[in-house]
């Protein structure tokens, strides 16, 4: 279930900066939130309950803040608009339309770090009509897809969608997603296909910035086709396409 957020930004409070690399710190909000209205769902999310074989998953994500107007200065967004847009979409059924509205509305936090942050508003919350989904459809990244594999040094390294090596790690995601979600193995054979259709953007995303778990994570901004069963293209639609959802990458809309 997807939900849009319009927030206001206060911006007599801290002012209208954000830096550049802000998705860490939104995938923090969403923990604070839920954690203020049902402390029981909050840690049921930071205890990654549904897994798939040794890897656990955070069945959420989220888009980058659609921001109508606004001007970059170095490493800093200066945000001239008083409003953004904010998507969020969760898998877990538990996650139903009154809870999520009721956690949300009405909201008041802060995005940031100490050099720059702001203070938003949420002024409405709505739901989403779910596309209707086909076997082939075509879609748009609202967050970056991230896709890594550990080379034979040891070395974590990221990988285009447009890289043929990419497709398979796409699907056994999707796979694993379904897995945890489900518990059950999506066993039916089928033609998978990934197709990039516009030049990848990367995007270089600091997390945790300036603590000594800083970390950079790379995914890419893109359009692409995707064939895929049913199932797994709701999957791919509420959970996010690639790794690390929950940290806001991967999310995606049908065009």
């Amino acid at each position: 279930m997807r939900f849009k957020l319009s927030l206001h930004i206060e911006k007599l409070a801290f002012g209208d900066k954000l830096p550049l690399s802000y998705t860490y710190e939104l995938s923090s909000v969403v923990y604070k939130i839920l954690s203020k209205s049902d402390k029981e769902f909050a840690v049921w999310l930071h205890e990654n309950v549904f897994c798939s074989g040794n890897k656990k998953f955070k069945l959420f994500t989220f888009s980058r803040l659609h921001v109508p107007s606004f001007r970059i200065e170095g490493e800093f967004m200066h945000i001239l608009s008083d409003t953004v847009e904010w998507q969020i979409s969760f898998l877990p059924e538990r996650s139903t339309q009154e809870f999520v509205r009721g956690v949300f509305q009405n909201q008041t936090f802060e995005v940031g770090t100490r050099k720059a942050n702001v203070r938003f508003h949420v002024r409405e919350i709505s739901v989403m009509p779910l596309p209707i989904f086909t076997e082939t459809m075509e879609f748009e990244t609202l967050s970056p897809i991230c896709i890594s594999f550990r080379g034979k040094n040891g070395k974590v390294d990221y990988l285009s969608p447009d890289n043929p090596e990419a497709l398979p790690l796409i699907r056994q995601n999707l796979f694993n997603k379904y897995f945890a979600f489900h518990g059950k193995e999506y066993d039916s054979e089928f033609d998978f296909n990934f197709e990039v259709l516009s030049k990848p953007k990367s995007v270089l995303v600091t997390i945790k910035s300036g603590t000594p778990q800083q970390t950079r994570v790379r995914g890419f901004m893109c359009r692409f086709k995707m064939t895929a069963p049913l199932e797994l293209m709701k999957v791919a639609y509420d959970a996010g396409v690639g790794e690390k959802g929950s940290t806001g990458f991967g999310m995606i809309k049908s065009i």
